[in-house]
Formats: C-alpha cells, sequence, structure tokens
C-alpha cells in the first residue's frame, strides 16, 4: 500500500499543498475532523494528475466559508441541502468542500441527507475507486480509510457500484460512469455493467435533479480532454438528456488542438494553468447565444462563469504588460511569463494575433530554453559547485537569465560571475599514525617471551632421550583447544626466575648419552621402556599413588628435578607469572628447557630413572 504522507507531498503541487494546509486549519480552528476523500484520493493511488481537491468535514461546511475567503480563496459556489462549498485559490486550485452525510432515497432520484459520520460518508457514494478518504487530523495523518476496498478494484481496473441500486437512486452515477471509463480506460465490473444497462432501459435519468444535470455539464470542462468526453456522453446518449443543444459539433476541433499544443509547452517551462475557461470557451464556440446563456446558467459554480467571461478582457490586460516596459529584456520576459496569472497567459497565447506578443511566445518556447544547455557544468565542478549546495536551484536560474541575457559569452566571465557562489577549498587531509591495537600488543609480548626461554645446544641435546611417543603426545596437545594452564604449568614458568644457573659443562657431558659405532652414534635408537628393562608392571598414575623418590643424584637431572618440586608447591597457590594463553601453554616440548621437563605430570618419573641407569652404563 502506498505511503500516503508521502504522496501528498510530492504528487500535490505546491499550491495545491498550500489550500490542503488552509482547509486544515481552519476545520481544527472550527473543531472539525476533515478528511481527504473522493476523487483526489482515486488519483493519488493511480498516478493520475490531480485536477481538484475534495475534502469532507465531521460537521457543518457551510462554517468555513469566512476562514477560507480569509485565507486567500474565492468563493466560486455552494449548494445549502448538501453543505457543499465550492472554492478557487491561488495557484489555479480548485476545491470542493461538503459536510459527511448519509442519503436515503424515498423516491428515485429524490434524496434525504443525514449528517453521518465519515465512514456511512463514504459507504453512500457511487463506486469503490471513490470511497476512499485520508485522514488530515493530528494523530492520523496520512491514514487511508477504504471501507470498501476500492484499492482492490483501482488495481483491477475496475468500476464497481457501491450500492446495488446506485443507478437507480441517483441517475447521475450513469454519466459519472460514462466519463471516469472514457477518461482511465477503465471497464464496468461485470455486475456494474448489468446494472447499468437495466437502469438506462428504465429511463431512470429522467428523475436526474437541475442541480446534478448542472454539476455533470460543468465537470466536462474540467476534464483534461474535454472533447473526448463530451463525445462519449454524445454516444451513450446522455447529452439529449442534460442539454440537447449542446454536442461536439458546436465545439471548434482545430482550435481545442492547437490550444493542447500551446498547453503542453507552457507545463514543459513550468507554467500550470487550469484550462477549464479556454476549452469551455471552444466547446461552444458555435453555441448560439441564446443556449450558451442558458448553459452558463445552469453550472453550480457561478465564479467558474465569471472566470470564462473574463478570458478576452484579462487576455488584453496581460498583452500590455508583455510589450511594454516591465518585459524589456528576455529574463524580465521569462519571469514575468512564469509569475503571471496562467489562466490568461494560455489564452493570450492561443488567441493573439499580435506579431511582438508572437515572437516573445516563439523565444519563450523554442529559443530561450536551449541557452540552458551552455550552463557550465564542468568549470561548475571544478569549482566544487555541486548540487548539494543549498542554493544550487537558484545558481543556475540566475546563470539561465545571464545567459539569455547575453551577458555570460566567455570561460572568464562565466568565472567571474560563478566565483562568488564557490565554496573555499577542503582543508588538507591530516593523516594519523595508527597505533597497534591491544590484543597484537599482548601477542608481541608473547612472542618476546618465547625466544627468551629457548635453549641452547647444550639443553637441546639433553633432550635426545625422549621418546617419540611423548613427542607425538605433546603434538596432538597443542592442537587441542584445552582450558587455562594448569599449576604445574604455572609453576613452571615461576620455575623459570627463580632457577639456578645453566648446568655446567661436567653436567652437560654427564647429561649427554654414550656414543655408538657407525650409524647409531647419528641416529639413536630411543631406549627400552622402564617396565619392560626391569621386568616390572607398569605402574599406574601418579593421581592414585604417591611420588616415587628419584634416583641418587648421578646425574644432571636430578637436582634439577628435586628443585622444581620444591619452588612448584607454594607457586601452585599464588601463581608467580602472569597466565599465558592455552595455546601458547602448549608448546612444543623440544622448545622447553630442563627445568620444564621437571615439571612434567608424574605419571613419567620411572622412565626417567631408567634413562638415568642405561647412561650409567
Amino acid at each position: 500500500m502506498p505511503d500516503y504522507v508521502y504522496l501528498i507531498e510530492n504528487r500535490l503541487s505546491l499550491a495545491q499543498q498550500s489550500a490542503l494546509k488552509h482547509v486544515r486549519d481552519a476545520a481544527r480552528d472550527a473543531g472539525m475532523t476533515v478528511f481527504l476523500a473522493g476523487g483526489a484520493v482515486r488519483d493519488l493511488s493511480t498516478g493520475f494528475p490531480v485536477r481538484d481537491l475534495d475534502f469532507s468535514v465531521q460537521g457543518n461546511a457551510l462554517k468555513l466559508k469566512k476562514a477560507l475567503e480569509k485565507a486567500g480563496g474565492k468563493l466560486w459556489g455552494e449548494h445549502e441541502p448538501t453543505r457543499t462549498l465550492f472554492f478557487w485559490f491561488p495557484g489555479s486550485v480548485r476545491i470542493e468542500i461538503s459536510s459527511t452525510r448519509r442519503e436515503d432515497y424515498p423516491k428515485l432520484g429524490k434524496p434525504v441527507y443525514h449528517w453521518a459520520t465519515i465512514v456511512e460518508d463514504l459507504r453512500r457514494r457511487d463506486f469503490t475507486a471513490n470511497a476512499m478518504a485520508i485522514s488530515l487530523n493530528e494523530g492520523s495523518y496520512g491514514l487511508l480509510l477504504d471501507p470498501m476496498n476500492g484499492i482492490a478494484d483501482i488495481e483491477a481496473r475496475h468500476l464497481r457500484l457501491v450500492s446495488n441500486y446506485g443507478f437507480l437512486e441517483d441517475p447521475s452515477r450513469m454519466i459519472r460512469a460514462t466519463r471516469l471509463a472514457a477518461r482511465t480506460g477503465w471497464e464496468m465490473e461485470e455486475r456494474t455493467k448489468v446494472r447499468y444497462e437495466n437502469a438506462k432501459a428504465e429511463d431512470g435519468i429522467d428523475s436526474l435533479s437541475p442541480y446534478l444535470k448542472g454539476y455533470e455539464l460543468e465537470e466536462i470542462g474540467h476534464e483534461e480532454d474535454a472533447l473526448k468526453i463530451l463525445r462519449a456522453l454524445e454516444a451513450e446518449g446522455w447529452i439529449k438528456h442534460l442539454f440537447p443543444a449542446w454536442t461536439s459539433a458546436k465545439a471548434d476541433l482545430a482550435g481545442l488542438e492547437n490550444l493542447h499544443r500551446i498547453l503542453i509547452q507552457l507545463l514543459m517551462q513550468g507554467v500550470n494553468p487550469d484550462p477549464s475557461a479556454a476549452q469551455m470557451q471552444l466547446l461552444t464556440a458555435k453555441l448560439p447565444p441564446k443556449d450558451l446563456s442558458a448553459l452558463k446558467k445552469m453550472f453550480p459554480c457561478q465564479g467558474f462563469v465569471e472566470q470564462w467571461d473574463q478570458l478576452d478582457e484579462d487576455a488584453k490586460e496581460f498583452a500590455k504588460v508583455l510589450t511594454g516596459r516591465e518585459a524589456h529584456t528576455p529574463s524580465a520576459t521569462w519571469k514575468l511569463v512564469t509569475s503571471y496569472q496562467p489562466e490568461p497567459v494560455l489564452w493570450l497565447a492561443y488567441s493573439s494575433k499580435s506579431a511582438p506578443v508572437q515572437a516573445k511566445f516563439k523565444n519563450f518556447f523554442t529559443v530561450w530554453p536551449e541557452a540552458r544547455q551552455n550552463v557550465p557544468v564542468a568549470l561548475m565542478q571544478e569549482m566544487r559547485i555541486t548540487p548539494e549546495l543549498p542554493d544550487y536551484a537558484k545558481l543556475l536560474q540566475e546563470m539561465f537569465y545571464q545567459l539569455i541575457d547575453g551577458k555570460l559569452q566567455t570561460p572568464e566571465e562565466m568565472r567571474a560571475f560563478l566565483e562568488p557562489w564557490s565554496p573555499p577549498a577542503p582543508p588538507p587531509p591530516v593523516t594519523f599514525r595508527r597505533t597497534r591495537g591491544r590484543r597484537s600488543e599482548t601477542k608481541r609480548m608473547d612472542e618476546d617471551e618465547d625466544e627468551n626461554e629457548m635453549p641452547d645446544a647444550g639443553s637441546l641435546e639433553g633432550d635426545e632421550d625422549l621418546d617419540h611417543d611423548e613427542a607425538d603426545e605433546d603434538e596432538s596437545e597443542d592442537k587441542e583447544i584445552i582450558p587455562p594452564m594448569p599449576p604445574a604449568r604455572i609453576a613452571t614458568k615461576a620455575v623459570k626466575k627463580a632457577a639456578p644457573e645453566a648446568p655446567s659443562a661436567a653436567e652437560k657431558s654427564a647429561a649427554k648419552p654414550a656414543p655408538e659405532a657407525g650409524n647409531k652414534a647419528k641416529h639413536p635408537v630411543p631406549p627400552a621402556k622402564p617396565e619392560k628393562a626391569a621386568g616390572k608392571a607398569p605402574e599406574k598414575p601418579a593421581a592414585k599413588k604417591p611420588e616415587p623418590k628419584p634416583a641418587p643424584a648421578k646425574s644432571a637431572k636430578a637436582p634439577v628435578k628435586s628443585a622444581a618440586k620444591t619452588v612448584a608447591k607454594p607457586a601452585a597457590k599464588k601463581p608467580a607469572h602472569k597466565p599465558v594463553p592455552a595455546k601458547k601453554a602448549a608448546k612444543p616440548v623440544h622448545a622447553h628447557t630442563h627445568a620444564q621437563k621437571a615439571a612434567k605430570p608424574a605419571h613419567k618419573p620411572a622412565k626417567s630413572a631408567a634413562a638415568a641407569k642405561k647412561k650409567k652404563h
């Protein structure tokens, strides 16, 4: 479903938005709730141009007359039985304001009105596409009311009756159905089409009231293509019941075609006239004066008739201004044409035979707009003048005026004109030195500690007595994701700081295994497991049995192991070093020192003792 607040702000012209605000303010001051209803909501939903605005207020709409006149609106007409006002606001905005009501038909074509809510007002309307409203009240602004599911029929491009007896109760709805079908190209829904044919066969149109006849005749002139609508009504036979003297044969066909061409040219240059009065002048060009006068009297909006009658006089006044001193330059002429009342501009451009007037209109339509192509876009970008600037649109307009007046001919003149609009250059970018993150600093500190802990050549030689099973076990531990470092490893870190100096050369030589002859010296065979050599059964884990006492100090490893045990007990309670992450604690075993081997779990002491005996032998 579309956002109707967005549609109101973007689909309506500035003049229409201003008129809508005046109606909202007047209704709020009078304590009434107001809704945008009928054809305006239908046109907003379908994308058709919004030609007029229909409002419904819950209350007496006639009480808003003075407030709207004070806001700048001109009263065109009113209908007291339905409490309806017709206004004309500056900017060619037509407005119809009526009270919400419910209608009963004790006799066909003669309604009885009851003032009701907005929902009941929507249920008494003609077609579902017209039975929608948008709230304009505080707290519900933009809310769509669609009790008859008109959106679905709009998507299906159908005209569906709200009431099954709609054509019999109000015969003007048959005329409206023909007019809407000719304008939009929609088709009547199947059942609606059957009811239309039945009501047409029963001659229900004869019960049409004079007010509704005049209303439908006036609506022909307000159509975008009035001649097309007139021919459609004539083909259906409705013109005979509305006003038999008026037919398409009484219209100036060539004049209507030329009028539409000029209208499109004005719209392209930003001038938005309402062509209703000019169209009515040409649609009735061949109508006898007596019939023309009778036709004008039938219209409910006599203000529209006055605008129609004053077309020639208003055009003559505009011609005097256009050829006077106020339009001595092309830019002054452009400003005059775009700011004057657009209806006289349209009629003068169509009807004037004066050569100076036609020359100015020719320049306005074809010559001067070409100057927009000479706007130096590349130079403006070079001078940092972009559409993001707040006064960009004003600058383009001022430059356009200078170009059509012939004042900007060279690049130097253009640069001088654009210089005041050019913003200052931005300051040079400042480069900040990025500091390393806290995580990267911690990682670097850990790497430094590992480098400081690398053992020397002697300690690496002393590690050769470890078997392959122990190395494989350590490698698998390195790949696992393990919890924080156990107390034994923490104690190892503490031993690193409290351990004595490196062992002497005698200790290193005692710890070095005896070489064997040949290839065996280069590739030492791992010692046999202590359990098999001694002929004893394998011991149980150290968690269940106390740790065996170390062998007599015949090698350099025994004092280091005992020292590690003595230091490890108090260090387990209060670590002397910051805990290292799990992956850092699980380094490969051949990168550790003798103190780290001394802090190994207690399930491998026998292996160390057997290795010491073998070295002794």
